[in-house]
């Protein structure tokens, strides 16, 4: 679909994420990916989607060598739950212990995607609501010790076995809490282009 737009620009791909770049493979999206290292800080007054929006942008701060034609995109994903932002496990306890206080509540997944081009950026986010069942410890231990959610903010991936027993409902997007709202992405770019 976007095949005339994307042929005189090369969108670049910050991110490691294997899922962000099967999305963009099922969009017929390509893209170059190049990850550089940043120091994921955030500052503590920072609420719900000011820190994803932030930390998007501070990921785009790396590439001071935009050419024009090019295209940047940086994203990053927290789990907000009782005004705390839950970024990735440190370990396998630490993912226990998210999904133990995830268990039987309810929780958002916030992603912040980052547009930067040689001469303009542009920032959009998306929440989706996640209804946890009553998890047992036995269920969560099991999830942690065979899936080993160490990547995924707030310790677990919606579209794992934690997920088809665990996740009553969700209100918004389903690919949002994978990683990314592809809806918003596919219309960004295309308005990106158009321009």
């Amino acid at each position: 679909m976007l095949k005339d737009l994307l042929k005189d620009h090369e969108i670049i791909l910050a991110s490691g994420s294997p899922r962000r770049q099967k999305f963009f493979q099922e969009l017929e999206i390509p893209v170059t990916i190049d990850v550089r290292p940043v120091d994921e800080v955030f500052p503590e007054h920072l609420k719900e989607q000011e820190i994803t929006d932030y930390l998007s942008a501070l990921k785009a701060m790396a590439f001071k060598d935009l050419k024009e034609n090019q295209v940047l995109i940086t994203s990053d994903t927290i789990v907000y739950h009782e005004g705390e932002a839950m970024g990735k496990p440190k370990d396998h306890d630490e993912a226990v212990a998210m999904i133990k206080a995830l268990s039987g509540k309810d929780h958002e997944v916030i992603t912040s995607v980052c547009f930067t081009t040689a001469d303009s950026q542009k920032i959009l986010n998306h929440t989706t609501r996640v209804y946890f069942s009553d998890l047992s410890d036995e269920e969560i231990e099991y999830y942690v010790s065979n899936y080993k959610p160490l990547d995924k903010a707030g310790g677990y991936a919606i579209q794992e076995w934690i997920g088809l027993i665990g996740i009553e409902k969700i209100e918004g997007s389903y690919f949002n809490v994978v990683g990314l709202p592809t809806h918003l992405v596919y219309k960004t770019i295309k308005e990106l282009l158009k321009a």
